[in-house]
């Protein structure tokens, strides 16, 4: 991971927003700051990014609703990770179905915040693991390079969220084998509460790699014990 990873840091609450962005920078960090989703959008179009920390409860366009938008729009499959008061399980749920990779309630500890948001930038494989990678997955008319996180079919790249690519990473390295939820929540960096968001990124997973995500032939769920995945045509 580099030192110099670039963070946005969307947050309404202006002395907040302040000491994330100084803790974030004394960390190693480069940090740039936005006070709600009009002017994070503006920040977007100016730069890029390795990862954004994102408030959920705020005016006008919520960051629920900001990740969803981003989440359409090829260019933005950054890493979002959500700030919320709100840390009951259907709020959680609720920021991964809409696309986020992490989530985090308030208040925080900021050395956890810390630590996810390396663990989130650690999730793209590192060079040196790609010659232990025998090639491309097949999974049906796609392609997934196990090495570089990408999907691709005859009609160009599928884009994947950061979460997403993690979860089809871990799965290809162990083709036909299962995956117990606790192997895939260390895989993804996610502490042992995280077993719900894992089902929610295999739906969400499901969407961009089956015909009929109600019928897979690719990714399965095995009962008791966790996720396969069998590629092949």
């Amino acid at each position: 991971m580099p030192e110099d990873s670039h963070i946005l840091v969307v947050e309404d609450d202006p002395r907040l927003r302040e000491r994330l962005a100084r803790y974030l920078t004394n960390e190693g960090f480069r940090v740039t700051a936005a006070g709600d989703a009009t002017e994070a959008r503006t920040q977007l179009r100016a730069i890029n990014p390795d990862l954004m920390v994102l408030d959920v409860m705020m005016p006008g366009e919520s960051g629920l609703d900001l990740t969803q938008s981003l989440r359409r729009e090829q260019p933005h499959d950054l890493p979002i990770l959500l700030l919320t008061a709100r840390g009951a399980p259907e709020d959680r749920i609720a920021g991964f179905e809409a696309g986020a990779d992490d989530y985090l309630g308030k208040p925080f500890e900021p050395r956890e915040l810390v630590l996810r948001i390396r663990a989130l930038l650690r999730r793209a494989p590192p060079p040196q693991a790609a010659e232990a990678v025998a090639g491309p997955v097949r999974i049906g008319e796609a392609e997934f390079d196990v090495a570089r996180g990408e999907l691709r079919d005859a009609t160009g790249p599928i884009r994947l969220t950061g979460g997403e690519a993690a979860l089809l990473t871990a799965l290809a390295r162990k083709a036909n084998e299962v995956l117990s939820r606790e192997e895939i929540a260390d895989a993804l960096g996610m502490d042992d509460s995280g077993e719900r968001a894992i089902d929610v990124q295999v739906v969400r997973l499901r969407r961009k790699i089956e015909a009929d995500p109600r019928e897979p032939r690719f990714l399965h769920t095995v009962r008791g014990r966790g996720y396969i995945l069998k590629p092949g045509s």
